[in-house]
């Protein structure tokens, strides 16, 4: 209920389909079996979008079972209800209404083709066709809101007038309603159906919302501060079986110690990183919120690019997260000491970035502070991202929290230009922080210098060409850059894979399009050379005017 809500289903085989009632219950069955699996880091759009296409795949290649190339079709309409929306899902003639107080409304539109003299045909459906477009919208759900869905055999007898009254003649527009009585209506809805003469399937459900999840911000800051914060650790002190050996990091938001897991077997590694929160923060609800949100996230990353969360194996005095040991050092501190990298070297180190950052993306999980800093990287130059505190998952948005995440995220110098205008980052918006990573290496710079916070939302941005700071940039490689850490979104890069393909080899479509004027490739040679113009022309006519 948490992550993925509650899920209903209702499917309807289409009549010429020799398929239709097998292709009917499979997608109820393998739709409601499937949504739950997907990763609970997905939004539900993604998740039941996914599921889907998959089973319209499915049902298409086991209608090559029948004789008719439509063996296995079906309607298809689901609710999913997280937090206090309900995501509506439809495809085919099954429908979804919506009874609210005395206001009964249908939410989904038939796909059904008239052809005249009363007969028509369904225009979309499940194993229809290898290609699939679902009608998808949210609406926000109300206590005592009633959803009905039903197929053609119930609705195509039955107008909505006469729906309505058997609903609120029912009393299910009342605060006193049990299942009892939902069963009755239900009943009561397929027997006029009936009465009406319908001679075809006829399912319908009724779901009605009695009470949706809400928390106080004393409920939340309770359930968040179960542990206590740990003291401050001692090399030689021992916590959980954990013994400190040194400390790595302090800063005024959390202490990181390297320490010995005195419970390890043989075959796992003995040394472990402990992250503890900061004091400073013992009364900040969404401080701890963010810190566990670390290692909620931690636990869900599986990749070698990735900082790998430990799988808590004990129970815990004390609020703390444990993760794995790396040797090697910060990127930003490799910048340092590395100062004229070779191209081919930041390549590499970028395209391993973006192999951690695509693992999150696939998980619908934006990194949003992405920086040198946040990147380790060992003597063989293999790299690590770590510090997921600021990551933002689709899933976890969708749920309704007392807790607002809606502050700037992230480093100014390496955080898209979107989020100072208090717009919701995107992928584009971790390319832009790969790209500026990129850039920095090979100039030692910033493409827009250096970025105070406090000012940042009234930042002009122009781009300083690489190739000014090193001319051993390649033209293409410049117009790649350009184009990642462009300050509008949306004339960025829409997929990571593009950047590194432009970063290997040159992308001639690219350079066509960067063929700038000379007002924007050197604006102020521009204006010195007006400048230069008008001062001969005024010249000119001084001269002509008192000769």
């Amino acid at each position: 209920l948490e992550y993925k809500g509650l899920a209903i289903a209702i499917a309807d085989g289409m009549s010429a389909s020799e398929g239709g009632k097998e292709a009917s219950q499979m997608s109820v069955q393998m739709f409601l079996d499937d949504y739950f699996s997907t990763p609970e880091s997905w939004s539900v759009k993604r998740s039941v979008t996914k599921v889907i296409s998959s089973l319209n795949g499915w049902l298409y290649s086991q209608s090559q079972r029948y004789q008719s190339a439509q063996g296995m079709v079906t309607t298809f309409s689901s609710i999913v209800i997280k937090s206090h929306t309900a995501h509506l899902f439809h495809i085919g003639d099954s429908r979804i209404y919506r009874l609210r107080g005395d206001e009964f409304e249908q939410l989904t539109h038939d796909h059904r083709l008239q052809l005249g003299s009363g007969k028509s045909y369904l225009s979309r459906a499940l194993g229809i066709d290898t290609s699939l477009n679902i009608d998808y919208r949210t609406e926000e759900v109300e206590l005592g809101d009633v959803f009905f869905m039903s197929t053609d055999g119930v609705h195509d007898f039955l107008d909505d007038s006469g729906i309505k009254t058997l609903m609120t003649g029912g009393g299910l527009n009342k605060s006193d309603v049990n299942d009892a009585k939902l069963t009755d209506v239900c009943e009561q809805l397929i027997v006029s159906a009936l009465e009406q003469g319908s001679d075809d399937n006829l399912t319908c459900q009724l779901l009605r919302i009695n009470s949706l999840p809400e928390a106080s911000k004393i409920e939340v800051f309770e359930a968040l501060s179960r542990l206590p914060f740990p003291p401050d650790l001692q090399v030689g002190q021992v916590m959980d079986g954990y013994r400190i050996l040194r400390e790595l990091h302090a800063s005024s938001r959390s202490q990181v110690y390297l320490a010995e897991d005195t419970r390890a077997s043989e075959t796992q590694a003995s040394k472990v990183v402990i992250k503890t929160p900061s004091v400073n923060f013992e009364d900040d609800a969404l401080y701890i919120d963010l810190f566990l949100q670390e290692e909620w996230v931690g636990k869900r990353l599986n990749s070698a690019y990735l900082l790998k969360t430990c799988q808590p194996d004990r129970d815990r005095q004390f609020l703390y997260t444990v993760h794995e040991y790396l040797q090697g050092q910060t990127l930003e501190q490799w910048m340092h000491d590395n100062p004229n990298p070779t191209l081919t070297e930041v390549r590499d180190i970028v395209d391993q970035i973006a192999h951690g950052l695509r693992a999150m993306h696939r998980l619908e999980m934006l990194h949003q502070d992405l920086k040198p800093g946040n990147i380790l990287i060992n003597a063989e130059n293999s790299i690590k991202i770590i510090d997921f505190g600021s990551t933002k998952i689709a899933g976890l948005a969708e749920t309704q929290s007392v807790l607002e995440h809606n502050h700037i995220v992230g480093t100014a110098n390496y955080s898209a230009p979107e989020y100072f205008k208090g717009e919701p980052g995107t992928n584009r918006s971790d390319i832009y922080s790969l790209g500026v990573i990129a850039y920095e290496m090979l100039t030692g710079r910033l493409p827009y210098g250096e970025i105070r916070p406090e000012t940042a939302h009234r930042k002009r941005f122009s781009y300083l060409s690489a190739r000014q700071l090193n001319p051993a940039v390649p033209a293409w490689v410049n117009d790649a850059l350009s184009k990642a850490v462009q300050p509008n979104p949306a004339l960025r890069y829409g997929l990571i894979s593009e950047f590194i393909a432009d970063l290997k080899k040159p992308n001639a479509e690219l350079a066509q399009h960067h063929k700038k004027p000379l007002i924007e490739k050197h604006p102020i040679r521009f204006w010195q050379g007006l400048a230069l113009i008008e001062i001969v022309l005024i010249a000119y006519l001084l001269t002509r005017l008192f000769a």
